[in-house]
């Protein structure tokens, strides 16, 4: 059977090698860029983070996007699967804060050089820089894939060609015109995980916090709490924790506000006393110096002039409504967000082909026989975590287990 595997990314590289273990298949994996795994080097900061160890039940808390499609792929291929496959490949990992796992070597090439011994093992043959310009289907079934240098025909495809997010890496939506145009609906793309431009701008660029909370509302509805590291930007907001709030937002900024806690670890009156006792501590000082104890340098002018409080004002002087309102200001931060970043600056893609036009156990399409699809080009995501790159195994996997 010859199978044509287009995208070469973790999902298609994966698929590629796992179709390959059957020694009566011919696979050819067609990739447009130069060399494979361009998105997946940068995955992770350059360290990649392939998935996390705190299990199934903590992915599909943190999927959005039509989690139950995942149950039979993750049920086949899973957390432990995927660590197993990658430490026998050579690669050994390691399980950092929130379970989320990375190679020892923290490069994300070691992972890319895995998948391409996978490959080899199996005798998958690479094509690069070559794009796809075709799918060719009669009377819905596979038939070959035209590339802008020769005529493939073929028995099977699994069309992995990622979503739209981080175009310059040749994620640049061409699956989902090809599936599209072979007769599946494509549900709404929206850029996902992405850093969030807001109305406030303040002198902040480049000061990342650590341990801080977050609560994003819209209308007083609390849509996402979580808790971990910022970062601010000359535009707005960055970091794990703001790329997962923007999973809430997409294209829907009406009513939102971003409400940062700089002290979750104390309550609104253990806050108070603390401030109590550095005010105590600095109680001949001006206001704009009593603060070094509690806040990086960097934010203390920022919270000096949004507390209303006169910077020169003596420590002594301050009055118990100050304070409090001082207090409030620190657990509660609040960003207008605006807009997005949008495609060229997202992790995933939320959106694409639609679930309901693919077998979840098989990945196979129920249009087209013989078409099969894996990774972000389905209509499924997750926060940032690990979580998205384990879809893209589990989907792959199955995808490439069940071609018959």
């Amino acid at each position: 059977m010859k199978i044509v595997v287009i995208g070469g990314g973790a999902a298609g590289m994966i698929a590629a090698g796992k179709a390959a273990e059957n020694k009566s298949n011919e696979v050819i994996l067609v990739e447009k860029n130069n060399k494979l795994g361009k998105k997946l080097f940068i995955t992770g900061k350059g360290r990649c983070n392939l998935t996390n160890a705190l299990g199934k039940d903590f992915l599909f808390e943190n999927t959005f996007g039509n989690k139950k499609f995942l149950y039979p792929a993750l049920n086949n291929f899973g957390i432990e699967q995927t660590m197993k496959f990658f430490k026998n490949l050579g690669v050994n990992l390691k399980v950092e804060r929130g379970g989320r796992v990375f190679p020892v070597s923290d490069k994300s090439q070691d992972i890319i050089n895995a998948l391409e011994k996978y490959m080899k093992m199996g005798g998958v043959k690479i094509k690069l820089n070559s794009q796809v310009e075709e799918i060719v289907a009669r009377d819905d079934k596979i038939k070959a894939v035209k590339t802008n240098k020769e005529y493939i025909e073929c028995d099977k495809i699994i069309l992995a060609t990622g979503g739209k997010s981080y175009s310059v890496t040749g994620s640049t939506g061409d699956g989902y015109i090809f599936a599209q145009k072979l007769g599946h609906k494509i549900e709404k793309l929206l850029p996902s995980l992405v850093p969030i431009v807001t109305k406030e701008h303040y002198d902040l660029q480049g000061l990342s916090l650590k341990n801080v909370g977050l609560v994003l509302k819209r209308n007083d509805k609390i849509l996402y709490r979580d808790f971990g590291e910022m970062m601010f930007t000359h535009f707005g907001l960055t970091g794990p924790i703001i790329l997962s709030a923007s999973r809430f937002l997409l294209d829907n900024f009406t009513g939102a506000k971003i409400i940062i806690d700089l002290k979750p670890a104390l309550s609104f009156e253990q806050l108070d006393l603390r401030l109590q006792r550095d005010f105590k501590k600095y109680l001949n000082c001006d206001f704009k110096n009593s603060l070094n104890d509690l806040l990086p340098q960097k934010l203390i002018a920022v919270i000096v002039k949004l507390s209303g409080i006169s910077p020169n004002k003596k420590v002594n002087t301050i009055k118990k409504d100050e304070r409090k309102r001082l207090v409030h200001l620190l657990k509660n931060f609040v960003f207008t967000p605006i807009d997005s970043l949008g495609f060229n600056n997202a992790i995933v893609t939320a959106g694409g082909v639609s679930t309901k036009e693919i077998n979840p156990s098989t990945m196979q399409s129920k249009i087209v026989n013989g078409l099969y699809f894996a990774g972000e080009i389905i209509d499924v995501d997750s926060l940032t975590g690990g979580f998205n790159l384990q879809i893209a195994w589990s989907t792959a996997y199955a995808a490439a287990a069940h071609l018959s």
